[in-house]
């Protein structure tokens, strides 16, 4: 086995951190059972790889941004093994929606209209609009220029806008 080197607060921390997790792996995965796997590898590399952390680096982000790399590794390994990458999005399961009547089925809509975007635009979205974190924090997170990050998010924001059916006007 292995020993455990988070302390309480972090293991408590993970615990309800658990659900943003498994929305990010999603946006990575395109996939629920992939983004399950995920979830489950980036708990267990969390606790025993805790060490490794960054005294400057956020909790959040260090997971997020251990998340993407492993699903990076994962793909590579894939497209090695398999000759292929990612499923292909109308092949993929369904995300479970607990919520009834007319909310269950926006939120459906809106969790199909944010998954049909490309992933770079959907990871974007998910973390800034849906996680609350900052740009810079983001950038960080999948590695990119904070400059691709509001670029990414304009966009997503405006193809979400655009499938709701209210487009949003451009600020000049």
């Amino acid at each position: 086995m292995f020993e455990a080197s988070v302390s309480r607060n972090e293991s408590a921390e993970l615990v309800r951190f658990l659900p943003r997790m498994r929305r990010f792996a999603i946006t990575l995965t395109r996939n629920a059972n992939d983004a399950d796997d995920l979830v489950q590898e980036a708990c267990e590399k969390t606790i025993t790889k805790a060490h490794l952390r960054p005294p400057q680096a956020g909790f959040e982000s260090w997971v997020y941004t251990m998340m993407r790399n492993m699903w990076i590794d994962e793909v590579r390994k894939r497209k090695v093994r398999l000759g292929k990458g990612n499923v292909d999005f109308s092949e993929q399961d369904e995300l479970n929606v607990s919520p009834s009547g007319e909310d269950a089925i926006y939120i459906a809509q809106v969790k199909e209209m944010i998954q049909s975007m490309p992933e770079g635009l959907a990871s974007v979205f998910l973390l800034v609009n849906v996680e609350g974190h900052s740009y810079r924090e983001a950038a960080d997170i999948l590695g990119i220029p904070i400059g691709t990050v509001m670029s990414r998010l304009s966009t997503a924001r405006l193809r979400l806008a655009e499938m709701v059916g209210q487009p949003m006007k451009k600020r000049a």
